[in-house]
């Protein structure tokens, strides 16, 4: 079976283990926007679809999750302009000297950890991480809370 290419927009529906869905947005470079409701019924996209404001938080995924069809595509709601399509700003540390840089559109430039402050840090989630996180999982906390 032929799976369909996923577009820029596309809203999946993804199962969790409490039988509910979260609905996630796709972004440039395979990243979802998660929106907050959760719903029963796959069909039942939430109500706040109505953009940014209804999202959770953002996370990179590996790209076969878009394509292995375990999350369904449920809908798509198209950007305005390249530009939105972009996630919000991610930091990394490095492991070894521990300067910090910004990750932004693609591009990664210099930062102090005073601006990092705030930022989820740049990472790629594979599907059971996400999982974990979305029915609270707390070992994820110093992922997302940035560099404690």
């Amino acid at each position: 079976m032929r799976r369909r290419k996923s577009k820029l927009g596309d809203i999946f529906a993804i199962p969790l283990p409490d039988g509910t869905y979260a609905f996630g947005r796709l972004y440039k470079e395979y990243t979802l926007a998660i929106y907050k409701k959760r719903s029963k019924n796959i069909n039942e996209i939430p109500d706040e679809i109505p953009e940014k404001n209804g999202y959770d938080f953002f996370v990179s995924v590996y790209r076969d999750l878009l394509s292995d069809g375990q999350w369904t595509v449920v809908g798509n709601i198209p950007f305005d302009n390249e530009d939105d399509a972009w996630r919000p700003p991610t930091y990394i540390k490095d492991t070894v000297n521990g300067n910090f840089s910004i990750y932004e559109h693609g591009e990664i430039r210099p930062a102090s950890e005073q601006q990092c402050k705030g930022l989820e840090v740049t990472a790629v989630w594979d599907r059971n991480h996400l999982v974990d996180r979305l029915m609270g999982d707390s070992k994820w906390t110093k992922l997302i809370e940035g560099h404690a």
